[in-house]
């Protein structure tokens, strides 16, 4: 079973941390309990965002905690609470992912909302693009890679948690850069901050270390990150033409 239901946007979890930690939290909890005395093979979908104001990079499965927002601290609920179902006897991991991305990432998480924005800029059904903070760091990988090495951690004959992640890290300017350069566009024409995408807790840089995924479930990163932006840019230009 994979748990990957959650209220996943981050910034959001500041505007409704109640419904976050019920989603994300007791959500977990209540799925745990249901499972109690089976044979299932759970897996929890936990979050680069555990980590927060990094004590450590890059930051591994022994690396401590620090979340930054009501969602990383109803994902670090559910984490241990995995954890713990774990220790009374389920079959039960913790996927640490950092951010992966694909075309059907939700336009309003960064990533996407930058590839829409230069498409539709691109195409003149758009002139500006509103961001917070430029300077944030980010590990970025492809979802589909990563939903393999979930898949793989309950293909395990001993749960255990993992890291997955590039291993690389990059800030939202050089994804604009990427980005708007592959549609012929200088980004610093259309690019604007507006306050209100600023995090009250801000986390500035996130940096996995998947060592032990790649040596225990043969699991590496393929897909760069820049070809991965330009395949979600290219895909919202194929959208914007039908």
């Amino acid at each position: 079973m994979y748990n990957l239901a959650a209220q996943s946007h981050v910034r959001l979890s500041f505007d409704i941390p109640e419904y976050s930690a019920d989603i994300d939290a007791l959500g977990t909890l209540r799925i745990l309990e249901a499972l109690k005395g089976s044979r299932t093979r759970f897996y929890q979908a936990s979050s680069s965002e555990l980590f927060g104001k990094v004590l450590e990079v890059p930051q591994r499965e022994t690396t401590p905690f620090y979340p930054r927002s009501p969602y990383g601290i109803a994902k670090l609920f559910g984490y241990w609470y995995t954890i713990n179902a774990r220790e009374q006897g389920l079959h039960a991991s913790n996927g640490i992912l950092f951010n992966h991305e694909s075309p059907r990432r939700g336009e309003t998480f960064v990533t996407h909302k930058i590839t829409k924005a230069a498409a539709r800029i691109k195409m003149g059904l758009q002139d500006k693009l509103l961001l917070g903070n430029l300077s944030a760091r980010r590990d970025i990988g492809f979802a589909k890679e990563y939903v393999e090495a979930m898949w793989l951690m309950l293909q395990q004959s001993i749960a255990s948690d993992y890291v997955i992640a590039t291993g690389e890290t990059h800030s939202v300017k050089e994804m604009l850069d990427v980005v708007f350069t592959h549609v012929g566009l200088d980004w610093t024409k259309y690019v604007g901050i507006d306050e209100r995408y600023f995090r009250p807790t801000e986390v500035e840089l996130l940096q996995g270390d998947a060592t032990k995924a790649k040596k225990e479930l043969g699991w590496e990163p393929k897909v760069k990150w820049d070809e991965l932006l330009i395949m979600m840019v290219e895909e919202d230009l194929k959208e914007l033409r039908k």
